[in-house]
């Protein structure tokens, strides 16, 4: 698993920093800061992220291929090009039924207003 950021100030075309390994999830920090991060991950076709909870909301963008995201018990088929919003608390799980890449983003700030 890549841990380094990505360099500042070069230009970089998002599909291409990270690579699909066979029977493989791979995780590529893009942004990382207290106050949330940002990550490129390819899915081999098969693969699937164990259900989990978040306290933050988490956005989802398909770069490449297809996913299935699960969110409280409901699927949703996200093609490349299209969004989702994991709400924080929520239980989800997210399916390579092929492979595809995604962008994950993590907002951590903004939750101490909320009572």
């Amino acid at each position: 698993m890549e841990t380094s950021e990505i360099e500042k100030a070069k230009t970089f075309i998002i599909v291409e920093i990270i690579e699909y390994i066979p029977n493989s999830v791979v995780i590529r920090t893009i942004i990382r800061k207290t106050t949330g991060n940002v990550s490129a991950v390819s899915f081999d076709s098969g693969e699937v992220l164990t259900e989990k909870i978040s306290p933050f909301d988490t956005f989802i963008q398909i770069i490449d291929g297809k996913a299935e995201i699960v969110i409280d018990d409901r699927s949703s088929l996200l093609n490349t090009g299209e969004s989702i919003i994991i709400p924080a608390h929520t239980r989800n799980t997210i399916k390579a039924n092929v492979r595809f890449k995604m962008l994950s983003t993590i907002i951590k700030s903004g939750y101490e207003e909320v009572s």
